[in-house]
């Protein structure tokens, strides 16, 4: 065995052992280095295509690939004004591609990207807001904070009619007053005791509005908030507890509205109202508020003329409560139709309008004198 390890005669076999000659260990460099060589050039020409292809597109080519890794964005805050509106439920993204459509923002991806850094996404708030054009997609995040949002509020105060309400909601949007009175035959969420009438049902508080918004949605924003007041107020099942229905206490509100001269004595109106109807028999009620409501006029005093009038509304000539609602009164008005003061008293006379001081008695020889009270004061 030993000549395997040390025998003169093994140099082939050692040879073998060891691995190739220097000879083909240089044959394979030059392999290798050709191969390399032949690596680089078809990649350097691969490059040279590429390049080639862009330079023959041209610009174009150029900008689609840069905004592949940066994209499109407008520098500064814009200019002029444009209103973008952000409806509910939309994302960021929805919000881009309007934003990029209306030209505020030069991409849709520049504002996702910004407002995504802002830690924003989920931040955007339903409404309308003042933008610019051609601002930059950070500035656009920055103006789309719900504190800058545009809203157009408008106070409907109590005791107002349902005409008085329609032009205030037309020069607040600029939508015709024909469109409300159209809107309010339609189905609007009117409670079925209302009888598809709106009248005293609009129910009276600021509202959020817009040019944006119909005619049908802003009444149903209204009537909305009627009925979120009668399920508090519990309405229908305190009304049958008063012998009445919901309509006729709505009835009774809207007078007490009308004519109170302070919030504190509408319970002893609403008093009032129920003494003389329940009287055996039934005394008229004889308020001036209803008279002037079925002639379409306005005042605290009907005159002799007014009080001659056949409308279903005027409570000299007819017993019991009008039609309806002659005004759409608020809450105050509506709790003391329902929890009206204890007293006897069968007149009242707001003997002083301009201070509101109304004065309240059971005797008629008593209420002549407060009306020459009145006479005095109103002249």
């Amino acid at each position: 065995m030993d000549f395997l390890l040390g025998s003169d005669d093994d140099g082939p076999s050692r040879r073998r052992a060891r691995g190739p000659n220097r000879s083909q260990r240089r044959r394979s460099r030059r392999r290798r280095t050709r191969q390399r060589r032949k690596g680089f050039a078809a990649s350097f020409f691969a490059i040279l295509i590429v390049a080639g292809v862009l330079g023959g597109a041209g610009y174009l080519g150029f900008n689609w690939f840069r905004d592949l890794l940066v994209p499109k964005d407008f520098t500064g805050k814009g200019t002029g004004e444009v209103v973008v509106e952000i409806k509910e439920g939309a994302t960021a993204s929805d919000v881009a591609q309007e934003l990029e459509r209306q030209g505020v923002v030069a991409s849709a991806r520049a504002f996702v990207n910004a407002i995504g850094a802002a830690g924003k996404s989920s931040s955007l708030q339903p409404g309308e807001y003042t933008l610019r054009k051609g601002m930059s997609a950070e500035s656009a995040v920055t103006m789309l904070d719900p504190k800058n949002r545009v809203l157009n509020h408008l106070t409907i105060r109590e005791g107002l009619r349902l005409g008085e309400i329609y032009t205030k909601l037309s020069t607040a949007t600029g939508r015709p007053v024909e469109e409300f009175k159209k809107a309010a035959k339609k189905d609007i969420g009117l409670p079925r005791y209302a009888n598809g009438r709106l009248e005293g049902y609009a129910f009276p508080a600021t509202y959020e509005v817009s040019p944006k918004l119909t005619a049908p949605q802003i009444l149903i924003k209204m009537v909305d908030r009627f009925n979120q007041t009668a399920q508090r107020l519990d309405l229908e099942r305190q009304a049958k507890q008063l012998g009445y229905s919901a309509h006729d206490i709505m009835t009774i509100a809207s007078i007490v509205q009308a004519e109170s001269g302070s919030q504190a004595d509408m319970p002893k109106v609403a008093r009032v109202i129920y003494n003389r109807l329940g009287l055996n028999p039934p005394m008229k009620l004889q308020m001036d508020s209803t008279v002037m409501y079925g002639l379409n006029k306005y005042g605290i005093a009907a005159t002799d003329a007014d009080l001659r009038s056949t409308s279903p509304y005027n409570t000299y000539m007819h017993t019991g409560l009008p039609p309806g609602p002659i005004t759409n009164p608020g809450d105050h008005a509506i709790e003391a139709a329902l929890k009206p003061a204890d007293g006897n008293w069968l007149y009242f006379v707001t003997v002083d309008p301009k201070k509101g001081i109304t004065k309240f008695t059971d005797k008629e020889s008593e209420f002549w004198k407060l009306r020459e009270e009145f006479n005095r004061n109103h002249g």
